[in-house]
């Protein structure tokens, strides 16, 4: 499977409303029992729509040939900016997508404003952009899709101004996704821990 994968052929092209349905199954597929999954497909649509309709937002897809998504890549060139208007334009479409999750886990409410409003706890030497989210189709990983999109996000970053990117993930038994972003460039820059004691890894990329 993989060694036919690598021999398909992957455009990267920009996100359009056309996408986000089939986004919204790559992102699930990619990270389930995750906490963004949990809430649900609705919630998930509503975050990526979000990147369609603000200025400072770059969002690109990988296709293949036949225009199945395999992949996406998300992230704002002004990130605290950015999810500030996001909740003043869209607050009623995320709390009514999120609905069904609450009813179910009412203890989920206070996690979740605090992951809208989460901007990646960004370095504070340099208005970076931030990398909010890449997923891969799990069938299409290993083939090189992630690399394609981190390369041409990276890419549009640098031509709108940024002097750098940032972007966080799980420390821990998250071997894979750690050597990926080092593998790709990108620098360990700090650790911590969130409020629900998760350690997580920062990571820069400068030009």
């Amino acid at each position: 499977m993989g060694r036919d994968a690598v021999k398909e052929k992957i455009n990267v092209v920009a996100l359009t409303a056309a996408h986000l349905d089939d986004i919204v199954v790559v992102h699930l597929r990619a990270f389930p029992g995750f906490f963004l999954s949990s809430l649900g497909p609705r919630f998930l649509r509503e975050f990526y729509a979000a990147f369609l309709v603000d200025g400072g937002a770059v969002a690109l897809v990988a296709e293949n040939e036949h225009g199945l998504v395999c992949g996406a890549v998300v992230g704002s060139i002004s990130p605290e900016g950015f999810f500030r208007r996001l909740l003043m334009r869209r607050w009623w479409a995320f709390l009514y997508a999120s609905m069904d999750a609450v009813l179910r886990n009412p203890a989920v409410s206070a996690r979740l404003i605090r992951a809208v409003w989460y901007r990646g706890d960004a370095p504070g030497d340099q208005d970076r952009a931030l990398l909010s989210s890449i997923a891969v189709d799990p069938a299409k990983q290993g083939t090189g899709i992630g690399k394609q999109l981190i390369k041409g996000w990276l890419a549009e970053v640098r031509k709108r101004g940024c002097p750098g990117s940032y972007l966080t993930t799980d420390a821990t038994h998250n071997d894979a996704t750690n050597a990926f972003y080092c593998i790709n460039g990108w620098k360990l820059e700090s650790c911590y821990e969130t409020r629900e004691g998760r350690k997580m890894n920062r990571y820069v990329f400068d030009w």
